[in-house]
């Protein structure tokens, strides 16, 4: 069976250490596209940090991009936003006071705005990676009380071999309500129950018509696992977590290897 929808992580997938997208990787991904396949980015970036990639990659379609883990599914051309699925405020605000007595640096996203209670190393070190604007509000408990907007996720950076710790603690305390999962070294995402890439990709899938079977979906993180799943053709990168190359039906080469085309040329566009 034809695959018809592509799905791709960005940082350690499509995204080389550099975060760069290589020319095969382009080239792969345009070929597919004219040949009919949806190429859908699916990451826990902001919308904002996004886009450029999928300008970069040229593909000129009006396709469905999943941002903030699985919490936003939203058009890039249009803009038009398909799905929503922001963490409960009240669990906002109980996660980012607990956070901040603990001593831990939070990233807040609200309306594809990144808001932070002051600025400091960690959200330099943020800045480095997503390229992003932020603002800071002071205490993020008291921010979010106050503006009364549900956030799309928050993200809790720590390096003192901490983060361990507080995810044991969220998936204790409101593991029934929140996913919390270790992303990139040195985060921890904090996002609704139902806002995972893997929900999201059925979500769209249901929506458009495609059968599992019919998808390829490429990743290297804990994030991307109930993704990979889904997917009729599951790939996980060769610096993928163990957890991941174990969870696929595929592993590829690395992010800075090519990858990602090396699989769409041997399974869609026949030429690997």
């Amino acid at each position: 069976m034809p695959y018809k929808l592509i799905a791709l992580d960005l940082d350690g997938t499509l995204l080389d250490r550099n975060l760069k997208i290589s020319p095969r990787n382009k080239e792969a991904l345009r070929e597919a596209a004219k040949r009919g396949v949806m190429v859908t980015v699916a990451t826990g970036r902001m919308y904002r940090t996004s886009i450029p990639y999928v300008r970069e990659l040229k593909l000129n379609t009006d396709w469905p991009m999943i941002n903030y883990h699985g919490a936003l599914i939203k058009t890039t051309e249009s803009k038009k936003v398909l799905h929503y699925q922001p963490v409960d405020l009240d669990l906002a605000v109980a996660i980012s006071a607990y956070a901040e007595a603990e001593g831990y640096h939070v990233n807040v996203f609200i309306a594809d705005c990144l808001y932070v209670a002051e600025e400091n190393e960690f959200s330099r070190y943020y800045q480095s990676i997503a390229d992003v604007e932020l603002e800071a509000v002071g205490k993020l408990s008291h921010y979010l009380k106050q503006r009364g907007e549900a956030p799309a996720k928050l993200t809790i950076i720590n390096w003192d071999d901490r983060l361990n710790r507080m995810e044991d603690f969220l998936k204790e305390c409101y593991g029934d309500k929140i996913m919390a999962l270790q992303s990139l070294p040195y985060f921890l995402e904090v996002t609704d129950r139902r806002a995972t890439k893997g929900q999201a990709l059925h979500w769209l899938a249901t929506r458009l018509g495609v059968l599992p079977e019919e998808i390829m979906a490429f990743g290297d993180s804990y994030n991307d696992l109930d993704m990979i799943k889904y997917a009729g053709l599951g790939v996980a990168m060769a610096n993928a977590r163990p957890e991941v190359r174990q969870a696929a039906d595929l592993i590829t080469a690395s992010n800075d290897e090519d990858g990602v085309a090396r699989v769409i040329e041997e399974y869609v566009l026949g030429s690997g």
